[in-house]
Parts: structure tokens; C-alpha cells; sequence
């Protein structure tokens, strides 16, 4: 179903759609219709390294994402710890957490990723959760946009992400947000769809004390599911 966005969010087009993850009851997610939706009419994308081709970016949905989704939906709940997605975008992964009972923070750079996530949790009927601005840089969004106190401070249990090892300059930066944000005994999980900086990200997290292992992910087509090739690495220390 396609549509124009709640009244909280800005003139682009969306979709509404039933989105299946295994192992767990459905979600209804809004996203962007497609990937030529763009508006950032005060800047505020671009002021933080968001160019036009990349803004539609963290509005859909993705095969790592529902991947990570998928694996965060069959984990086991410990009571206690804090679990934190990198790099969110529609937060799937944060949302089943969520949903079974995880003390979840999702977090991105994106000025719409808390308007979409809040959207979310209203058409799936869930309690608010926790979002905070996470840039990897260290970036801080537009003050009168985001208050202080909703910038990602703390450390985490687990940390979460999918296909965000894009380039080298990325891989530096994540693993500096790592460092930052992971607790003494964290583990890391990236869903990584075969790029071609892994290694280089694997070997600054050895730097950190974590070891890594590498599982490979790849499905074939089924029952309308899309072939998928791809890796979770989990890094624990």
C-alpha cells in the first residue's frame, strides 16, 4: 500500500507492508516507497555526511537487515543486559528485540530514523523504546532537533548491525563506535553481505581484545523469499 507519510514526517512517499522474520510473529512496517524519495529541505542530512543518494538509504528494508532480524529473533533473553542496534535505519532488528522483552537502544545519524521508528511501534501496537542519535564520528546532530540527553552515551552487552561496512573509511569508523559503546565483555554481531572490508574491520577489533567468527548465511530462493548471500561475524572478547 502506498501513501504519503504520518503528519510528523516530511512531504516524501511511503509503503506499508506486512514483513514476515522467522522464528516471529509478522510486523507491519512503513517505509519509503523506493530509493528516488529524497527531502532534506534545513540541511540537516546533509550537515551530517548524509548525501542525496544516500538519504533514501535508511528508509527501506533490506536482506542483511532481515537477516540480523532473524538471528536477534531466536537469541536468548538475559536478564540484565543491553542490547544496542548501530546503524538502525527501520530498526527491524531493534523491534523484535523489542517485542520479546530485550532492554533494546536503537541508534543512526539519519534526522528521520526516530520519526520512523516511532511510527513503527505505533502500527505494531508496542510500548515506546529507546532511540538515541549515534553517529560513528561522533558527529552531534542539530541541537534544537535532538536534546542532549537523546545523544548514545553508555556502554553495551551486545552490539548489532547490518551491511555497514560499506567502505574502509566506515570500517574505521564503526570500530571506533565499538570501542566507545561496548562493555567489557561485549559481543559484536555484523551481517555483512560479502563486501570486501571485513577483513579490515576484523583486524582493528582484534586490536580491541575481540575474537571473531564467521558464519555464512547464504539461502537459496524459496516460498518468495529472495536468495541471499552474505556472513554474521561475532565478535566476542
Amino acid at each position: 500500500m502506498t501513501s504519503p507519510p504520518p503528519a510528523a514526517l516530511p512531504a516524501f512517499l511511503t509503503k506499508q507492508e506486512d514483513v514476515a522474520v522467522a522464528g516471529v510473529a509478522d510486523l507491519v512496517m512503513r517505509s519509503l516507497l523506493d530509493r528516488q524519495q529524497f527531502c532534506d529541505p534545513f540541511g540537516e542530512a546533509a550537515r551530517q555526511g548524509i548525501s542525496s543518494a544516500a538519504w533514501p538509504l535508511f528508509g527501506l528494508l533490506w536482506p542483511s537487515g532481515a537477516q540480523l532480524a532473524a538471528r536477534i529473533a531466536v537469541r536468548g533473553l538475559v536478564d540484565g543486559e543491553r542490547l544496542l542496534e548501530v546503524g538502525c535505519g527501520l530498526a527491524l532488528a531493534s523491534l523484535i528485540g523489542h517485542r520479546r522483552g530485550s532492554d533494546v537502544t536503537a541508534s543512526d545519524c539519519h534526522p528521520l530514523a526516530a520519526a520512523f521508528l516511532a511510527e513503527n511501534l505505533r502500527l505494531n501496537a508496542l510500548a515506546p523504546m529507546k532511540y538515541r542519535h549515534g553517529h560513528w564520528d561522533g558527529t552531534l546532530p542539530d541541537a534544537d532537533r535532538v536534546p542532549a540527553l537523546a545523544v548514545l552515551e553508555g556502554r553495551f552487552d551486545l552490539i548489532f548491525g547490518s551491511d555497514l561496512l560499506y567502505d574502509r573509511d566506515a570500517s574505521v569508523a564503526l570500530a571506533g563506535f565499538v570501542e566507545r559503546h561496548a562493555a567489557a565483555r561485549a559481543e559484536v554481531w555484523i551481517v555483512d553481505p560479502d563486501r570486501s572490508n571485513r577483513a579490515a574491520f576484523s583486524r582493528l577489533m582484534r586490536a580491541q581484545g575481540f575474537g571473531v567468527i564467521e558464519e555464512r548465511l547464504d539461502q537459496v530462493a524459496h516460498d518468495g523469499v529472495p536468495a541471499y548471500k552474505g556472513r554474521l561475524l561475532s565478535y566476542r572478547r
